[in-house]
């Protein structure tokens, strides 16, 4: 892929076929889109604006700046009856050359988007983000405030890119009568739709992701802890709490 970057703003090529649906009909479908990451964390899509359907798009007039591409015009999109207002940017003097002649959709605004022909959740998948699970028969204890919580010695680690290991472990080998299902729901485009717990009354300490997409299958059903607000022991060694945007 080719790269260009400005300041902290990196933008490279992809060749899958990516699409963007509102009001039930693609809006963008592309084979060149740009993966630009506006963020450190994850990256964002841009299309050619000869792969988008310009009748969709309507300039608000209003614009929007960013010190590294420059000032944006804001636009209006629509689809036969849906319309979601401010959705997307274009920047056709940016000092980003690559971005000119490109628009750039707000994720939550369009109702779904494909890579391929597989649905995406959340964000674009980072190609540098690598997600490995491996079984273990290492012992894994959890302890919440001295509480034993969970034992097991058939937990499976998910090795995740910029994120400490985090342990899953089965439900059989969890104290489930201390934890208490939430509300919370969140989502991620590498494992899919979590569900959380409090533990001993502190909330949302554990998740689960009941059917997770296909690449996360082995921890479909299992429960991890956040590392950050608890302690972990592995093999009787107390593990230290990792500092992370969960902290």
């Amino acid at each position: 892929m080719d790269t260009a970057a400005r300041g902290r703003v990196r933008v490279e090529r992809t060749a899958k076929r990516v699409r963007a649906y509102l009001g039930g009909r693609a809006v963008a479908d592309t084979t060149a889109a740009l993966l630009v990451w506006e963020v450190p964390y994850y990256p964002t899509y841009y299309f050619p604006l000869a792969d988008v359907d310009e009748s969709a798009l309507k300039a608000t007039g209003a614009t929007k700046r960013s010190p590294s591409r420059g000032e944006g015009v804001v636009h209006t999109v629509t689809s036969g009856a849906a319309e979601a207002p401010d959705a997307a940017l274009t920047y056709p003097d940016s000092p980003l050359e690559e971005i000119r002649g490109h628009v750039r959709f707000e994720w939550d605004a369009m109702d779904a988007w494909f890579e391929e022909d597989e649905e995406v959740y959340v964000h674009p998948r980072d190609p540098y983000t690598r997600v490995d699970i491996l079984p273990t028969s290492r012992h894994v204890r959890v302890e919440v405030d001295g509480v034993t919580v969970a034992d097991s010695r058939g937990a499976r680690v998910l090795f995740e890119t910029g994120l400490p290991a985090r342990y899953y472990l089965p439900k059989t080998d969890v104290r489930l009568d201390l934890l208490e299902h939430t509300d919370t729901v969140t989502h991620c485009p590498y494992k899919g739709t979590a569900e959380y717990w409090s533990v001993n009354g502190q909330q949302d300490l554990a998740w689960s992701y009941r059917t997770p997409l296909p690449e996360s299958e082995r921890i479909a059903g299992l429960i991890a802890f956040y590392n950050e607000k608890l302690d972990i022991y592995v093999d009787g060694e107390l593990q230290e709490r990792p500092r992370t945007k969960f902290s």
